[in-house]
């Protein structure tokens, strides 16, 4: 009785504030047993992102406390006659206002829930509620000795949302983005309908939902791959000034997967831009480096552009020796400035949070709490050069200031779905790849432009 009144009240002021019919009866007639708030202070935290380029309010913030609790509330949207839109925010990283709405309710994934990760060691899988933060999910698995083989620079992001974009860093080139590592799903689709699907079950869905960007349901659930986890990570920075070499260098090294040993193999690639002198190398993405560093390339940045090459490779404490020999044969094939190496040692755990570290940093300063705006573009390899001189050597000039990354990508490494929507701006190629014939006539009939006019970021 307490909790109907509760709610009864929190939608009475709904009502009566913005003028949502919902009729109060149908909503408890589905046993919906969250959070329902108009709560001010609740408002204010659901109306912004990351991005800090947009502000809107929604109606109300929904708080579940199952899956199925955000079942019965899609039924209900779905199903009434006036209609109000949902929207599902995890950590709130998105940058252009994607988990935001203001007709309608905002479903708090992260805030909501905070179920227990149940890790397979046999079968190295981990399931996880679909907003738990990949922060959250690598303390549960690491306790098992196992880790997902693919991450964001960033662990303070929702598991769905992540899912629901694309999840990219510099493990994509070798175990794929996030949506290449999900073996099953649970989603709630725009009708209410609970749904489990994989590559065998409701595949369509499955493939639809992972890098959708929520326009075909909220995951509730993953089952994320794992693999037995390193203790420490060798981390070296170089820098080039020649583009040439540089995209030469980052496609050399992530070639030797599937062509080499193991031995000689790197776990991250990863590179940047620095279009506004060496200051920029210490940016609050990336911060490693000495004085001395510094000092050696004061005088190479007066040439212009310079492109940094970041790289690590884990192992156990017990095989350091032959990292070094390892790394040191790597980077003799490489054609990097030298004297601009810079290496460091740290553990796993560091090296994946380390862009945490900068955010802490930031915020004890008041710098972090700024706009953010953020675009992640796929370039083919055939146009990378013109875009370097046309962008980072042309309209950009020494202007900016945030992180300029570059990913290199295998392509066999993406889903389906992904290839789908690189060439949807060509129709005739769609046929030539491994779409299901709705998505192939979704992406030829605009619905696609849904899918990629927000900026590719992880939320």
């Amino acid at each position: 009785m307490a909790l109907k009144f509760s709610l009864t009240l929190a939608l009475y002021g709904l009502i009566t504030t913005v003028g949502l019919m919902l009729d109060t009866t149908d909503i408890f007639s589905f046993g919906i047993k969250g959070k329902l708030s108009v709560d001010p202070n609740d408002l204010s935290s659901a109306s912004y992102d990351f991005g800090g380029q947009s502000r809107v309010e929604p109606m109300a913030v929904f708080y579940p406390v199952s899956d199925e609790d955000i079942a019965k509330l899609l039924k209900v949207a779905y199903e009434s006659t006036q209609g109000f839109t949902v929207s599902a925010r995890g950590h709130g990283h998105s940058v252009n206002g994607q988990a935001q709405t203001s007709n309608g309710i905002v479903i708090q994934m992260s805030e909501s829930i905070s179920k227990a990760c149940r890790v397979n060691e046999k079968l190295k899988y981990v399931d996880v509620w679909g907003g738990e933060l990949w922060i959250d999910v690598l303390k549960c698995t690491l306790r098992h000795g196992l880790a997902p083989k693919s991450w964001t620079d960033y662990l303070y992001l929702s598991v769905g949302g992540t899912l629901s974009n694309a999840g990219i860093s510099g493990q994509a080139f070798h175990h794929g983005p996030q949506i290449s590592n999900v073996y099953e799903l649970d989603v709630v689709t725009g009708k209410g309908e609970l749904k489990t699907c994989s590559e065998e079950r409701n595949s369509e869905l499955f493939h639809a939902v992972l890098g959708g960007l929520g326009q075909f349901g909220i995951i509730t659930r993953a089952r994320i791959a794992l693999q037995p986890s390193p203790q420490m990570v060798r981390w070296i920075r170089v820098v080039y000034s020649n583009f040439t070499a540089f995209t030469q260098d980052q496609e050399y090294l992530i070639s030797l997967h599937g062509q080499s040993p193991d031995a000689k193999q790197l776990d991250y690639v990863e590179g940047s831009v620095i279009v506004n002198g060496v200051g920029s190398l210490n940016n609050w993405r990336s911060s490693f480096s000495s004085p001395s560093n510094i000092s050696s390339l004061v005088g190479v940045a007066k040439t212009g552009v310079l492109y940094s090459l970041e790289i690590a490779k884990n192992y156990q404490q017990t095989n350091a020796n032959s990292t070094d020999q390892e790394i040191n044969a790597l980077l003799k094939r490489l054609n990097y400035i030298p004297a601009t190496t810079f290496t460091t040692d740290l553990s796993y755990v560091d090296f994946l949070d380390r862009v945490h570290k900068a955010e802490l940093k930031l915020q004890s300063q008041g710098l972090w709490d700024v706009p953010h705006p953020w675009l992640n573009l796929f370039v083919p390899k055939s146009r990378i050069e013109e875009f370097d001189k046309g962008v980072f050597s042309g309209i950009l000039g020494s202007n900016s200031k945030g992180p300029i990354l570059i990913y290199p990508m295998n392509k066999n490494k993406l889903v389906p779905v992904m290839l789908c929507i690189l060439y949807a701006d060509y129709p005739t190629s769609i046929a030539n790849y491994n779409c299901s014939a709705k998505l192939k006539k979704i992406l030829l009939s605009g619905a696609r432009k849904a899918l990629t006019r927000g900026a590719l970021r992880d939320m």
